[in-house]
């Protein structure tokens, strides 16, 4: 473990990957959007940040359920295929390993009011965007829940 403390004050560990550092696992690009418990300015250029892990998986999880209110997304491969679109990523596999991870095929229909299949994408989005070898905290996943 080696900490660093950042330019806007925050101690983190930066033997962490990116989006365990920012308390962002979902990988959320800075963007207009203000997330509560977001920390601006982020230590990072390109990431948001958050004040907390419960924060980021807040965020993201409203980001999903914004996907399928606003875009109609609704199945593993449509909004995995936004999240994490071919122009950055092996989407592909991306969508094989979340749909393997929950158990739901990749065009099966989700609820995304639904916390157990929510709950379940976000830690297979988190696997995959922070390294398989990581063990998702679910308690921080439902606190994120709470907050929406």
């Amino acid at each position: 473990m080696k900490l660093v403390q950042q330019s806007n004050g925050t101690i983190i560990d930066v033997d962490l990957p990116r989006g365990l550092r920012m308390n962002n696992p979902g990988n959320i690009r800075i963007s207009t959007t203000k997330w509560k418990g977001e920390v601006i300015p982020s230590a990072d250029k390109s990431f948001k940040q958050f004040e907390s892990m419960s924060y980021g998986y807040r965020a993201m999880l409203k980001l999903v359920r914004n996907y399928k209110i606003l875009y109609g997304l609704n199945t593993i491969r449509k909004i995995i295929s936004r999240w994490a679109p071919p122009n950055e990523n092996n989407t592909d596999t991306y969508v094989n390993f979340v749909s393997k991870y929950t158990g739901f095929q990749p065009d099966t229909v989700i609820n995304v009011y639904k916390r157990e299949q929510m709950v379940s994408i976000a830690a297979a989005i988190t696997l995959q965007e922070n390294g398989h070898d990581y063990k998702v905290n679910i308690s921080d996943i439902n606190k994120g829940w709470d907050l929406l």
